[in-house]
């Protein structure tokens, strides 16, 4: 089979397109017949050694794969040879094969293209648990989502209208807002891009403050980190629950005085270790999950289609910022 390697630290420039041996089931596990994998920001940190884990070289990225089951190890039950599922695997993804255990798989319909299966689980499942579980987002609450237009930001947008909430979408241009608006958004903020000097640093807060109104949110989802985090906190309402999603931008250093200001909560969002952590959680949002897509309330939005000799400059384009939706690798 073929591999997209990570056999040194670094960018997407180091990665090599190499064969190698096609993987064995062994108990518990599951081989698939990889057709499409979804790149992730994790993906760019974890080449360069900068995600939480760090898996021994030489090792593929790509951390949600669709396909189609190939071989069973021993003891699996609940699955069948050629059956379509998607998979959050951690990394390896990026290849031909995928060797899995077979509890991270999940069957999908055969309504589900492979290319959006492939762009669903880390996505919605991480906006989902941040929301639901989290954020405890209600109907009629307001939630601002910072990086809107991304993947997980164009889920926790389309999540939150499935559960009733007013969406603020902020986002670095116009036409991010707008696609954030086509997927549910009420309104939108354009944010300049940083860094910020101390000036910059108030406009900022002044404009989220602005878009968010004098009542402020009841949840941010803050996908962004950066100088963004602080702005985004000083719009906060009162009881105020701030969630910590990632850092593209940086990781903000929050002056904890705002906290007690506003009565706010910071929350950490964790949602690949929630799901080890918490199994049975899990397996319902997923439950949920596909039950909002079945009734086309939530649908993945793939811009770009990679193939995966050029996953590379799908990372790559990930890590631009430039992407919109998500970003998928395929295989023929």
């Amino acid at each position: 089979m073929k591999a997209v390697l990570s056999k040194a630290v670094g960018g997407p420039e180091t990665l090599v397109l190499e064969e190698l041996p096609d993987p064995v089931a062994g108990p518990g596990q599951v081989v698939l017949t990889v057709k499409a994998c979804g790149v992730n920001y994790p993906d760019v940190l974890i080449i360069e050694d900068k995600y939480q884990f760090k898996p021994q070289r030489p090792f593929a990225p790509g951390g949600e794969v669709a396909g189609v089951v190939e071989q069973l190890g021993e003891g699996v039950t609940g699955l069948t040879v050629g059956q379509r599922v998607l998979a959050s695997s951690g990394h390896g993804g990026m290849a031909e094969k995928l060797l899995v255990d077979a509890v991270r798989c999940t069957p999908i319909p055969d309504t589900m293209p492979f290319d959006e299966a492939a762009a669903f689980i880390l996505t919605y499942g991480t906006s989902y648990y941040a929301l639901k579980d989290r954020g405890q987002l209600k109907a009629g609450e307001t939630l601002l989502v910072l990086g809107a237009a991304g993947g997980v930001g164009l889920a926790a947008v389309e999540l939150a209208k499935a559960a009733g909430a007013k969406v603020i979408a902020a986002c670095s241009s116009q036409e991010k807002v707008d696609l954030a608006i086509a997927h549910g958004a009420d309104s939108g903020v354009v944010y300049p891009r940083g860094p910020f000097d101390k000036d910059g640093q108030k406009a900022l807060a002044n404009l989220i403050k602005d878009a968010c109104g004098p009542a402020g949110w009841d949840v941010a989802y803050d996908a962004v980190g950066g100088d963004y985090s602080e702005a985004t906190i000083r719009a906060s309402g009162w009881n105020g629950r701030f969630l910590v999603v990632g850092f593209p931008s940086g990781i903000p250093k929050i002056p904890l005085n705002l906290t007690l200001l506003k009565s706010c909560d910071i929350v950490g969002v964790f949602w690949g270790a929630s799901v080890a952590r918490e199994p049975k959680l899990h397996a319902q949002n997923v439950k949920d999950l596909m039950g909002l897509y079945a009734e086309g309330k939530i649908k993945p939005y793939v811009s770009e289609r990679f193939p995966l000799a050029k996953a590379g400059d799908a990372i790559a384009h990930l890590a631009s910022r430039k992407a919109m939706g998500k970003v998928v690798v395929v295989n023929d």
